[in-house]
């Protein structure tokens, strides 16, 4: 016979647990004339017995049901469901703790993230230790912060031989110029890259022109072509944000983005441009966007990993409208605009590959082009051209 205190020892387990499972019907011990209780050989295996069946992860009640009667097969069957269930929720919050230390791809999880919560998620890695610049190149590119120098350093030696960063042709920037209604005396033109659609504005008008771009080697080949062109005069060059914009309301008559405007966000952008335009004052700005309501499942899931935020031009049109502008008119960008970007780029990653066999940013730009080549004309490139409201 042993007392509370033996007991506990001998079946590992404390005198307060014992004296809960003793209130709980799961043990009885004997009670002697001087007020202790006494525990036999049979308790000990009874506790060993509760314990193997606890280690099933059986609740007290059901251990008790499974003690007291025949096991009943359902109530196995719904604990074993719900083991699985956190099994699975403990091996994704391993997978997530290994990823974010290096041993593994964070790329769902940021692309995950980036859809759910994408201003806290941009606020976050900004609090990891990357500037603005990076953490919008990771939350577009890389997706991955544990491969973000490589995937970046990939990919800028891919692009940096390339004319052109985005779909776009002089014709279709032409044509949205020509809806302007005015000659435009100070312009600024938001994400410039390599500058084709701020050397057609130097070129097609009088105006004193900024171009922005967060990218100075870019910024840096445009200077060249200006130069070249004897244009520079006109232009000034900014490397800044798109997002903090460093000018005064109402500084320009017309404001330009051509394939940039999605980095900070279609609204976010009308919002905090729109004070930067004189009363009448014109946006030109194009966008992602699908031609169709019922896109293939492929491409769909496709660029809702690529551009979450990526609407048809009816919801982008009632967002204009509800950010004070007035539509001009908008129309898709040509075919010829498209095969202007993607036949240099199939002609550069063919030439890098066989020494970057492994990379990440190749094989990102490889399906794009795949998907561009499968399902053009279930999404395109909108140039909508925007009168600012009074």
């Amino acid at each position: 016979m042993y007392q509370i205190s033996e007991l506990a020892e001998k079946v590992g387990l404390s005198r307060t647990t014992l004296l809960y499972y003793e209130k709980q019907g799961l043990l009885a011990g004997t009670r002697q004339s001087n007020g202790y209780r006494l525990y036999s050989e049979k308790d000990v295996q009874h506790l060993r017995l509760l314990l193997q069946l606890r280690a099933g992860g059986l609740t007290l009640s059901e251990c008790k049901a499974c003690l007291n009667s025949k096991v009943e097969r359902s109530l196995l069957e719904r604990r074993l469901q719900q083991l699985d269930a956190e099994i699975a929720q403990k091996q994704q919050a391993r997978t997530l703790l290994a990823a974010l230390l290096g041993e593994g791809s964070l790329r769902p999880w940021h692309q995950m993230t980036d859809k759910l919560a994408p201003e806290a998620h941009l606020d976050w890695l900004q609090r990891q230790g990357f500037n603005e610049k990076q953490a919008l190149h990771l939350k577009w590119l890389s997706k991955d912060m544990n491969e973000h120098d490589q995937y970046m350093a990939d990919f800028m030696a891919v692009f940096q031989a390339l004319e052109r960063w985005g779909p776009g042709s002089d014709a279709d920037s032409l044509k949205a110029l020509s809806y302007v209604p005015f000659a435009p005396e100070k312009i600024l033109d938001i994400g410039c890259g390599k500058g084709f659609s701020t050397t057609l504005l130097a070129t097609q008008t009088q105006a004193q022109i900024v171009a922005v771009d967060n990218e100075q080697s870019a910024l840096d080949q445009l200077g060249e072509r200006l130069a070249q062109q004897q244009l520079e005069r006109r232009v000034t060059l900014a490397c800044t944000s798109m997002t903090d914009l460093p000018f005064t309301s109402s500084s320009f008559d017309l404001i330009w983005s051509e394939c940039s405007a999605y980095i900070m966000g279609i609204e976010q952008a009308l919002e905090q441009w729109q004070p930067l335009l004189t009363s009448g004052g014109y946006l030109v700005l194009s966008d992602l966007v699908w031609l169709t309501e019922m896109p293939s499942p492929i491409a769909r899931e496709f660029w809702q990993q690529e551009y979450p935020d990526m609407q048809t031009i009816a919801k982008r049109l009632t967002q204009m409208q509800q950010a004070g502008f007035e539509l001009i008119d908008h129309y898709s960008l040509s075919e010829q605009a498209w095969s202007d970007y993607y036949q240099p780029l199939k002609a550069r990653i063919a030439e890098l590959k066989p020494s970057m066999p492994s990379s990440m940013a190749i094989a990102d730009l490889e399906r794009e082009i795949a998907l561009y080549e499968q399902y053009f004309g279930e999404f395109g490139y909108q140039m909508f051209v925007l009168k600012k409201g009074a």
